[in-house]
């Protein structure tokens, strides 16, 4: 009888997990909070570097990204091919490492990198350089998988972004 309750709930409530979780959760990998060590695991994979996303709780375009752009599996497959993804809290208290491997909080991290308004996305190469920064949120799917394609080919050492766009 246990049995027959247990499937019962995990086949019915399952449909209830599913529309409450946060889309943006399947677009970032789990964090552990050391950037240091997430660049020699970036190494190891063969990725060009790393992307941040910057966030705060309550951010009407945080919330528009994750549910109209980084839950498409297109987006999601293409940045995970290319770069380790994680988001980054900007109030946030939790302790973490950094890429130069000082200790630091999440909200310290992202104001040593001038996050000033969220979404800010960075993209580090496997340094820990900074390459790439976009305030804001992309206009759409195409827009983002633009910025991605930006890093990857290497064009943000010529041209910023907005140049390689109209070029497109």
């Amino acid at each position: 009888m246990r049995h027959l309750l247990l499937a019962f709930v995990l086949v019915f409530a399952t449909p209830t997990w599913a529309e409450t979780r946060d889309p943006g959760n399947f677009f970032f990998q789990p964090k552990f909070g050391d950037l240091q060590a997430d660049l020699q695991e970036a190494k190891k994979q063969g990725k060009k570097g790393v992307f941040l996303f910057f966030e705060q709780d309550a951010c009407p375009f945080c919330e528009r990204m994750k549910t109209t752009i980084l839950n498409q599996s297109e987006v999601q497959n293409a940045f995970r091919a290319q770069f380790l993804l994680y988001p980054i809290d900007v109030n946030g208290d939790t302790e973490m490492t950094d890429f130069q491997g000082k200790a630091t909080t999440e909200k310290d991290f992202a104001f040593s990198h001038r996050v000033r308004a969220t979404p800010t996305l960075l993209f580090f190469d496997l340094d820990g350089k900074l390459i790439t920064r976009y305030t804001g949120p992309t206009k759409d799917k195409a827009e983002f998988l633009l910025l991605e394609k930006y890093v990857v080919e290497g064009a943000y050492a010529n041209q910023p972004f907005t140049k390689y766009k109209q070029a497109k």
